[in-house]
């Protein structure tokens, strides 16, 4: 089987021999009084995205090449490009049978979240970076546009509702009761209930 992996428009030359994809959700649980513990299922979170890619200083002749051997450094400066960017890529992966047909593929707006470079002396010299993506979703922030400058007003008066006084009030006092209230304010205390 074959594999290729892009990150935006780099293909690493030596496809990762692990990818780790971890799918998230936001599904939070709760106790509900004579139910028991439920599950709301709300809509899923990012996936977080980890590998390891092994970058060889040397040309070998298992490793793809696009466009011609490139050296370490071109890779550690091209991931270094997409860190500080501060621009979301696409990340790629492309899965061939040994036959050549196409398996499936990963492909996956993301933002490089980090990476760190690791130098093994017994590995040849090369290097081994440790990336890690998270999913990436646009959206838009919603404008409010006013047609002519001072138009448009910002009222703090509360609305008129079914709540307010009729015009006559009471101060309630230490003792008070609703039947004693309803007594002295309308004649009868069985109105409390009103």
């Amino acid at each position: 089987m074959a594999y290729y992996f892009y990150l935006d428009k780099i293909l690493l030359p030596i496809a990762p021999s692990k990818l780790e994809l971890q799918v998230n959700n936001k599904n939070k649980t709760m106790d509900l009084i004579g139910h028991g513990e439920v599950n709301i299922i709300k809509k899923s979170g990012l996936t977080d995205i980890k590998f390891d890619a092994r970058i060889p200083h040397h040309k070998y002749p298992f490793a793809t090449y696009k466009d011609g051997f490139k050296n370490a450094k071109f890779f550690i400066d091209e991931i270094e490009k997409l860190k500080i960017n501060n621009k979301p890529f696409q990340f790629i992966v492309s899965r061939f049978s040994n036959t050549g047909a196409v398996l499936f593929h990963t492909n996956i707006k993301v933002s490089l979240e980090e990476y760190s470079i690791v130098e093994d002396a017994e590995d040849n010299s090369d290097i081994t970076i440790s990336i890690k993506l998270k999913q990436y979703r646009d959206y838009v922030c919603k404008k409010i546009v006013m047609s002519k400058p001072g138009q448009g007003s910002i009222s703090s008066n509360r609305p008129p509702g079914n709540n307010h006084p009729n015009g006559k009030t009471y101060r309630v006092k230490k003792g008070d009761s609703l039947w004693s209230i309803c007594k002295s304010q309308l004649g009868d205390g069985s109105l409390y209930k009103k």
